[in-house]
């Protein structure tokens, strides 16, 4: 079953990456009016393609190629104005302040940026429309349980996706005539399989439907991002965590870590005298948080933040953290809403402590109060925890014991399916979401 929403927001890069090219092509034309040649194009074609490679960065992280946004085109279009503007922007300071490829556009940049501005919005549009109402890829659904119907609200709620439901099979009736007359493309198990049972059977007869198979905890990774812990047990672990293999991984991290790190803190630098004047002139205590959280293979160590909240905030014990929290200082506001105080974690990083992408560390009383209420907990500790992570980017901050049995979920996905690939997709996001403030 391949992951139609990769699929989708691939075209749909592709597709922008056509039309930055045509767009050059028609803002050139015009731009030489007269005057225009393919030497003109070629020798516009090298420079600008590396300040699209940039474009396209900045669009991934404002989120451009996110199509559940299309659904709301006040957002949409708002944020779009703004990608563009900054597009505009990062063009002038690429061309006059690297001014290595002999060309200076000044009309051409801006028509260049108008006409793909057009270009692109109505690209978006007619992609949304055509693949929310044709080439949707249907489903169905054999067996009824609580993890079929949330999958089923899913599927429902987000038909970006690209799947639709298209009934629930009766596996009392024919099978192949239910799936030929529904035109079913996936057919998701959510019943219990044995082998050589009637069902087994049935199925079995439905091979020349030629459609995929699919069971629901699989089909329900794939759709949702996500592992519920209903359908993990102690054989789940076995099967699909292959530590061995991660070794080429866990050593590229490393190095990624503690260079992102370094080239953080360095960056960041000349904010800590402005940060640590701030804190002292509010309340004269402390500049940093140290605050004891617990590391891969449960092993206990102090995560540095810039202090946010009033001096002994938890003088008496742990709380939840609320999302408006009388503790929070007026600088310690400031400095969570621009993220500033997360800056002293990349000394963490610099140690080994957590990675940049990992499941978020949490405080030892909430480990313990955690292990025994989520099953399988503990096993998040197998890895090294994160600055950012697949729960963080999917889920909301977690203020509860139920809002860490959801977030634990996620953690599952990103354990099974950890990779540079995704880390490099969750920082991303990260920064879109560091952007927006949320």
């Amino acid at each position: 079953m391949p992951n139609i929403l990769s699929l989708r927001k691939f075209l749909l890069l592709a597709g922008d990456i056509f039309l930055l090219y045509l767009s050059l092509l028609v803002a050139l034309f015009f731009g030489f009016w007269g005057n225009f040649s393919w030497e003109i194009f070629l020798e516009h074609l090298f420079p600008f393609s590396i300040l699209y490679l940039f474009w396209l960065i900045i669009f991934y992280i404002f989120g451009f190629y996110d199509l559940d946004l299309l659904r709301t085109p006040f957002s949409f279009y708002t944020r779009a104005l703004s990608e563009f503007g900054l597009c505009l922007g990062l063009g002038m300071i690429f061309f006059y302040l690297i001014p290595f490829f002999g060309i200076t556009p000044k009309t051409n940049l801006i028509l260049n940026i108008i006409i793909f501005g057009i270009f692109a919005l109505s690209w978006r549009q007619l992609f949304y429309q055509i693949s929310t109402s044709r080439f949707l890829t249907k489903i169905g659904i054999i067996g009824e349980n609580i993890q079929a119907q949330e999958l089923t609200g899913y599927i429902q709620k987000n038909p970006h996706l690209g799947y639709k439901l298209t009934a629930f099979l009766d596996v009392k009736k024919d099978l192949l005539q239910q799936i030929r007359e529904k035109n079913i493309d996936i057919l998701i198990i959510a019943a219990n399989l044995e082998s050589n049972s009637q069902l087994a059977q049935s199925l079995y007869q439905c091979v020349p439907a030629r459609i995929n198979f699919m069971d629901l905890s699989r089909a329900y990774e794939i759709i949702c991002e996500k592992i519920p812990i209903s359908f993990v047990t102690q054989t789940w672990f076995l099967e699909n965590l292959k530590e061995r293999e991660k070794g080429f991984y866990d050593k590229a991290k490393r190095i990624i870590d503690s260079t992102s790190a370094f080239l953080l803190l360095l960056l960041t630098s000349p904010l800590w005298l402005l940060v640590a004047l701030a804190i002292k002139l509010e309340d004269k205590g402390p500049i940093f948080y140290c605050q004891e959280r617990t590391g891969k293979d449960r092993k206990p160590f102090l995560l540095i933040k810039f202090r946010s909240m009033i001096k002994d905030a938890e003088k008496e014990k742990a709380v939840w953290a609320e999302k408006e929290d009388s503790r929070i200082t007026r600088v310690g506001k400031f400095l969570r809403q621009s993220h500033l105080d997360e800056i002293p974690q990349m000394l963490n990083i610099l140690k080994g402590d957590i990675s940049l992408v990992g499941p978020r560390p949490e405080r030892p009383e909430f480990v313990s109060q955690l292990e025994k209420e989520v099953p399988h907990y503990h096993l998040r500790h197998i890895i090294k925890p994160g600055f950012t992570g697949w729960a963080q980017i999917k889920f909301r901050y977690g203020r509860s014991v139920m809002d860490s049995f959801e977030k634990f979920q996620y953690d599952l996905y990103y354990l099974k399916n950890r990779s540079l690939i995704l880390d490099l997709r969750i920082l991303l996001k990260t920064f879109e979401l560091l952007l927006r403030r949320e």
